[in-house]
């Protein structure tokens, strides 16, 4: 069962900078994520998504791709590719894996002008190299919401907020 941890950090380096050591993480085995997202509130108040994956360019190449197959086939590779790019980038781009992108932005709503929010929906982790890995973060994050365990919780919130575990 997945597991969803947000995290409010107080500028955009902090999430991004979190980002990329959860992205190390799992490059070396240690947690399997299904999404991360950095939810940002600018200074006029707009929030804004920044997914790691970009779905509608994903769309679009594979499309492009099929519709260039299906074009030769119709001897007109070209058209059948522009056609089967813009079919993907659209489908992809109504298409939500992963976090609820309204969830994100309801909780982006919530933030301070010039914060972000980091938003990890994890598969599996191996919970003591998550902590180790994250303890870089201590004192500048807070844990928002979790579906962890109390247990996990509390043992993540103390590592990221900077406090002593019982």
């Amino acid at each position: 069962m997945s597991e969803l941890i947000v995290f409010a950090c107080k500028d955009d380096a902090t999430a991004y900078e979190m980002r990329a050591a959860l992205a190390k993480m799992q490059k070396n085995y240690l947690i399997e994520m299904e999404d991360i997202v950095v939810v940002h509130k600018d200074e006029s108040g707009k929030v804004r998504l920044d997914q790691a994956v970009n779905l509608t360019a994903q769309g679009a190449v594979g499309g492009g791709f099929w519709g260039l197959l299906i074009g030769l086939l119709f001897l007109n590779p070209l058209l059948g590719a522009a056609v089967g790019a813009g079919a993907g980038a659209i489908s992809a781009s109504l298409t939500d894996i992963g976090i609820n992108d309204q969830f994100m932005k309801d909780l982006g709503d919530n933030l301070t002008p010039g914060s972000a929010a980091l938003f990890l929906l994890l598969r599996k982790a191996t919970s003591d190299k998550l902590l180790e890995g994250l303890g870089e973060f201590s004192g500048r994050a807070k844990v928002l919401q979790s579906s962890l365990s109390k247990d996990q919780e509390e043992d993540l919130r103390a590592v990221i907020e900077g406090r002593k575990t019982a």
